[in-house]
């Protein structure tokens, strides 16, 4: 008799992981629950929330009867995470550090720590997701040790895992795992990728799960928790004060304590005025951060977009990119943001070999009427 597969699941403390768990269970594998601990500091009661988490997580194995595994990357989070983080403050950019954490903690750390240390045959999350695998498809991918540099065997014989969006179209969280590496991919499983959170909840309902159902669901930066973002970030950064500058006739409408506090197209709280203001552009020079008085001002929008390096699930970029220079994709930006019909069309750096990972990528409107559309690239 074949030995049941080792499934590692990561286990929040909160309600979708304990689910996921669960459902390994009834699939008949054995089932190790690991809570990661990423972040060690009190939240704003003096009370470190990392703590009761991995508590609920603990019980959460009780119920379940399997082993508990408790980890810490706290070093490595600081590291890959929030000094990222920071760094791309300082330069004005909005970074999104559960992508990022997706990328290095989640899906490099604790998948490496799943394979070489408790010998799984592959680990599983509560995200809403799916991939393009079945389970047992899953248990059968081997890692394949990756050639240093740019080029690979172009021989190999190597079908990419797709990431696929969930069936609950609003809790769909594969934009947070879009940097995700096609070997952690592909040896990932995502039980939640075919339900709803309502019956997601009613599953934990029904067995026994009462003490993550009532959790209140985890929104936002977790390290920020419910502080106010600029009073957290202006402990780490030194305050640069500046001006809101009208982007229509150049006049001072108030002041701020930092340019890089504030993310294109945010509303600007400008101390004195009744109606809102929307943040078109940002001068580091000078600190000065140039608004406009509505959401709908020309000065707010872009019809491109450029980016330099890729990050290409599937490692490779499209056929279609590599052999027409462009490509009709789907597009956005923002979690839950509707997917938008957009054209991507390959670039050139100057003093750079042209491949589409490396070079220009733009991005655009098509030319026609605008379409509202649903997919997933």
């Amino acid at each position: 008799m074949l030995a049941a597969r080792h499934v590692v699941c990561a286990l929040s403390g909160g309600v979708d992981s304990a689910v996921a768990a669960l459902l390994l269970r009834r699939r008949g594998y054995q089932v190790t629950g690991v809570f990661m601990k990423n972040w060690d500091s009190l939240d704003e009661h003096g009370v470190c929330a990392a703590d009761r988490d991995c508590e609920d997580a603990y019980k959460v194995c009780q119920i379940l009867d399997i082993p508990f595994r408790q980890v810490s990357y706290v070093k490595e989070y600081w590291n890959d995470v929030f000094s990222d983080f920071l760094n791309e403050y300082e330069k004005g950019r909005t970074p999104n550090p559960d992508i990022v954490c997706n990328k290095h903690i989640k899906f490099s750390c604790f998948f490496h720590y799943a394979v070489d240390n408790l010998g799984a045959d592959a680990i599983a999350t509560g995200h809403y997701a799916r991939t393009s695998l079945e389970d047992e498809e899953v248990f059968e991918q081997k890692h394949i040790k990756r050639p240093e540099g740019l080029f690979r065997n172009r021989f190999e014989v190597r079908n990419a895992v797709k990431l696929l969006q969930a069936a609950d179209s609003f809790k769909d969280q594969t934009f947070f795992l879009s940097q995700v590496s096609q070997d952690a991919l592909r040896r990932t499983i995502f039980p939640l990728g075919g339900l709803t959170k309502d019956f997601v909840k009613k599953i934990a309902a029904e067995n026994r799960l009462h003490h993550v159902l009532q959790k209140k669901e985890s929104m936002g930066i977790c390290f920020v928790g419910k502080r106010k973002f600029e009073h957290f970030i202006l402990q780490y950064l030194q305050p640069r004060p500046g001006n809101f500058i009208s982007i229509e006739d150049n006049k001072v409408l108030g002041t701020h304590k930092g340019w890089f506090l504030y993310t294109l197209g945010q509303k600007a709280k400008i101390g004195g005025l009744r109606e809102p203001w929307y943040v078109v552009e940002k001068d580091g020079t000078k600190g000065d951060v140039f608004v406009a008085p509505w959401t709908d001002h020309p000065a707010l929008y872009r019809d491109l977009l450029r980016t330099s390096r890729v990050h290409w699930i599937a490692e490779e970029p499209p056929t279609t990119l590599v052999r027409d220079k462009m490509m009709e994709c789907h597009f956005r930006f923002r979690h839950q943001m509707a997917l938008v019909r957009r054209v991507l069309q390959r670039g050139r750096v100057p003093g750079q070999w042209e491949d589409p990972a490396v070079g220009t990528i733009c991005l655009h409107a098509p030319e026609g009427p605008e379409q509202s559309q649903h997919g997933h690239r």
